[in-house]
């Protein structure tokens, strides 16, 4: 079993500082086996509510439930809303007996219940697939093909994982997004899915994608939001300032999982991918999702001018602001933007990821970083939280 180290500890640490610890995501990406390196699935904690059993166990649940002690694990919580006012109750005890960690997709239900019912006393924690950092740098081009989805990248075959991640994509339009609430038909946000893989690493067009897919512009933006809600999507908002320029005002759109990305546009092996005309978006992608997981910034960004000046990724951390470019290149050069950048920004720092092994300096304040220094933990921000 590949072990998440990094997000075993943000977990550890929000229990040590919350009373209840939310974590939120995807299907399939691997909620129930973190959850279980805290508490058994054997345990009397722990609570599975898609297990008829677990179920039976919370037909009455204060019952159930108040006299457990330690930290209690509910599973799917989404299924029994009702239980929200309860925990807040249980928490509040004096002394406290008992912590919860509680699982469950990003349904706009279970975000509204924890922000109404649980307020003050919940610390969310989001999880994606794989990090990089839990795989290692010898893993980097499996990952960047396959994603992050733990049964997607470690398929035995790429045509196996492909074949997953195909069907991924249709059980979750099918079903998954049904049971969280979602009315809208399974086939209009494949189709809108599909699309915008096409405009990934692009700022937003909604006029555009409505024109395309015969819908109008709110119904476009619905369907954004839900996919950016279920951690599907990026909407990466722009950063702009009073700076005597016109600048890009619209977010830009990354699919956040890029073997989601790539099935979606069927690009089944590493061969396909290397040719794709897509190929330099897709690393992109990529390497911004890597770099916000490895430095979890105090807020990120990007910024673009309407003369053609852009930074993939301003990251503001303790005040100060560091830019990142994103370069599938084997040696970058400086470049026109990214001295404007430096400058109008009044960049810290500027790092240059790219997937080469060999770091370099550029230019003052300039840094070339191999992606592989994210498989080492490396912090390039030089700033510790």
């Amino acid at each position: 079993m590949i072990v998440r180290e990094t997000d075993e500890l943000i977990i550890r640490s929000a229990l040590k500082r919350s009373r209840i610890v939310a974590i939120l995501g995807p299907r399939q990406c691997g909620k129930t086996t973190l959850a279980r390196q805290f508490v058994p699935a054997s345990s009397q904690n722990y609570f599975d509510l898609e297990d008829p059993v677990a179920l039976a166990r919370l037909a009455e649940p204060n019952l159930a439930l108040r006299h457990l002690k330690g930290l209690i694990v509910i599973d799917e919580v989404q299924r029994m809303p009702e239980l929200f006012p309860l925990l807040r109750v249980l928490a509040d005890r004096k002394p406290m007996s008992a912590k919860f960690l509680i699982l469950g997709s990003a349904s706009p239900e279970l975000l509204r219940q924890s922000s109404e019912t649980l307020a003050g006393r919940i610390e969310i924690v989001q999880l994606e697939g794989f990090r990089l950092s839990d795989l290692g740098a010898s893993a980097q081009n499996r990952h960047w093909l396959r994603g992050g989805f733990p049964l997607a990248y470690s398929a035995r075959t790429e045509a196996a994982s492909f074949v997953w991640r195909r069907q991924f994509l249709q059980t979750f339009v099918e079903r998954d997004l049904p049971q969280l609430g979602v009315d809208i038909p399974a086939e209009a946000l494949r189709r809108f899915w599909t699309m915008l893989a096409h405009y990934h690493a692009q700022t937003w067009n909604g006029a555009e994608l409505a024109r395309a897919l015969s819908v109008g512009e709110p119904a476009v933006r619905r369907y954004l939001d839900l996919f950016t809600g279920v951690f599907m999507l990026r909407q990466l908002q722009p950063w702009f300032e009073n700076l005597g320029k016109r600048q890009v005002k619209a977010p830009k759109i990354y699919v956040r999982d890029s073997g989601l990305l790539h099935a979606l546009l069927g690009i089944p092996d590493r061969r396909t991918l290397e040719s794709h005309p897509k190929v330099g978006a897709s690393w992109e992608g990529y390497a911004v999702e890597e770099v916000l997981k490895a430095t979890q910034p105090d807020e990120a960004y990007f910024w673009a001018t309407h003369q053609g000046a852009e930074l993939d990724l301003l990251l503001f951390e303790r005040g100060k602001r560091f830019g990142v470019e994103c370069k599938r290149t084997d040696a970058p050069k400086m470049t026109s933007s990214m001295r404007i950048a430096l400058k109008d920004l009044h960049l810290e720092r500027l790092f240059v990821v790219y997937p080469g092994d060999r770091p370099y300096s550029l230019a003052p304040n300039v840094d070339v970083v191999p992606i592989q220094e994210l498989a080492g933990k490396a912090n390039f921000l030089q700033v510790k939280k």
